[in-house]
This record gives structure tokens, sequence and C-alpha cells, in this order.
């Protein structure tokens, strides 16, 4: 999340109701021999925002304050920088993910990027401005067709195509602002993005709105995402079958919170809330086997103090990996 959306995004929650506070039980398969805590970087201003762990382990995470990334091992507690290329002119870097061919894609400022595992960059894509200016991508989401990424500046969803490994011009898919029109166009602050596991729905998390919206990726129609209960608008999420976790800061306790979704992805009960001092303004998180990684990224106090962490829980709802 960027470093300069802290007072907007408080202002937007100010008026909030706060949760209720439940901790939840460790998964009974989590793995005990691994790190709790792993160390991004000890050099200061790094602010960690984004993280992705590769299917064998490997973990990514990205630099707001410097635009680096770097990599680690779920085995190993200490993150070095990954050599990759191309991203010096690139002040912060949000969203990271890799895909089924083990590139790293990752967004900040107006770029997308790709890079193999050595850190050769493969492809750079720049979207366009939106209706309100430069645009300032957040996060992103890979499916079997295309990337889809977020805008914080705008109210805007771009889409690049894939085909035959190649990721196409990086365009503007959908402007939001159609399921709310009331609401003001500067305030959507669109945050986290997920799809469902055959790419047909996204869910995209809007700070400003305090809510998630699915999007239908044939027909591009935008519902919101009904909760048994009140809902901040989250930062990062993970989907995993039906289960949505998402990491919320601003207006509500510092945490993990899980929610049952239905098979269509329109209505869910929230089931745990995994909260407490072992966060320092998460932004997100991610899965991996039965444990979940949340980035403890300091961005309400930059540029924070190191060591910059990422803080390694059990996953609940986990039963096998």
């Amino acid at each position: 999340m960027p470093r300069n959306r802290n007072h907007v995004r408080t202002a937007c929650l100010a008026a909030a109701a706060v949760f209720t506070t439940v901790c939840a039980a460790p998964g009974p398969a989590a793995a005990r021999d691994l790190p709790d805590t792993y160390v991004v970087s000890r050099q200061p201003g790094v602010l960690p925002e984004g993280i992705t762990i590769a299917p064998g382990g490997t973990m990514y995470v990205s630099s707001d304050g410097t635009g680096a990334l770097y990599r680690g091992h779920i085995g190993d507690p200490a993150l070095t920088t990954f050599p990759a290329r191309g991203l010096e002119d690139r002040p912060s870097s949000l969203g990271v993910h890799t895909d089924r061919a083990g590139r790293v894609l990752s967004v900040g400022g107006a770029t997308l990027t790709v890079h193999d595992g050595h850190g050769r960059l493969l492809a750079t894509r720049t979207a366009r401005s939106g209706p309100l200016g430069a645009p300032h991508l957040n996060d992103l989401v890979v499916t079997k067709d295309a990337v889809y990424v977020t805008d914080w500046a705008n109210p805007v969803i771009h889409r690049a195509q894939l085909k035959g490994g190649i990721v196409g011009p990086l365009e503007p898919w959908v402007d939001i602002r159609s399921a709310l029109p009331q609401f003001p166009a500067q305030y959507w602050l669109l945050n986290g993005i997920v799809a469902n596991e055959d790419g047909t729905a996204l869910l995209v998390a809007s700070n400003g709105t305090e809510a998630v919206w699915r999007i239908g990726t044939a027909d591009k129609e935008i519902d919101q995402l009904s909760l048994d209960e009140p809902s901040f608008g989250p930062d990062g999420m993970v989907l995993h079958g039906h289960t949505r976790y998402s990491v919320l800061n601003y207006g509500a306790p510092h945490g993990v919170y899980i929610a049952e979704l239905d098979d269509d992805l329109r209505t869910g009960k929230v089931t745990h809330r995994i909260t407490g001092e072992r966060f320092d303004l998460p932004t997100t998180l991610a899965r991996h086997g039965c444990r979940l990684y949340v980035v403890n990224s300091q961005l309400d106090q930059p540029p924070g103090r190191p060591p910059y962490t990422v803080s390694a829980i059990d996953d609940p709802t986990c039963d096998t990996p």
C-alpha cells in the first residue's frame, strides 16, 4: 500500500465501528519446524508491502520504500535482495506474484514488470492515466489468460492479456465507479485483488468504500460481496477455494480476517479473526501449506525501524497442506 494513503484511509474509516477481536486457535497441521518470523531486510527505509510464495516455497517480498524485491525460502528466516533488473527508476514496488512458469510479476507506480527466476527483465508494461490522472498500481492477480491490476489512484482495474506466455499491453478494463456512482471517485482506493481458480470471477478490495467487490470476467458485472457482519475494506487478500483470507489494518484491529464464501463468491461468513501485537501494520499475506505469511509494513510510521519482517502463523482452517 502506498505510503501517502495513510491520512486518506484514516479519514475514510474514522466513523466506523470496531470489530470485536477473537483470536483463532492454531491449525492442527501447522509446520512446527519452520521459522515464525522472517527478516526481509535490516537496511533502513525498506517498508515491505507485498508477498508471494511459489509452490516450492520460494518467497518474494516487495518494498514500498525502495522499489526493490527480496527473495528467500520458507525454511530460512532471512531474505536477500532479489537481483531484479530494470527497477532502478521505480521507487516503490507493491503487489508481487509468481505465475505457473515461475516468473515474478510485480507492480509499482505506472508499471507492471515480469522477471525470470534469475532477475532478468522479460517485460515491462505501462498503464495509461485514468480519469483522475497518473496511475498508482497497487496489486495484481494472474489467471490462466490475463493479469488484472488494481489502481490506488484511479477507480480502474487494468488488464493485460496472457497468450502463449506473452504478456500483452496493460489496458484499462473496468471503471468500477458504475457499482456505486454516488461515491467520490478519488476515494475508491483500490487495494487487493484475487481470482477464483478458473478465472471467471475477481474479488477487489476497496478501502475507500469499505467493501469488497465481485467482478465477473466475462460480463464485467460488479456486485458487492455480502458478509454476515459489517466489514471494513481490507488491504491484501488470498483466495483458496472458497476461503478468503484478508488483512485489515486501519479502522479495525490489525490482523487476518478469514471468511467462508459461497460457490459464486457473492456471500460469506466471517469465521476467524487473528489479531494482536504480533503484527505491525500488516498490509497483505500469502498462504503456503497450512501457514499464513503476513507482511509487517511499518507504513504507519515511515521509514519504520529495521528489521522489517514477515510473521508466519498457523492457518486455523487447515486440515491438510
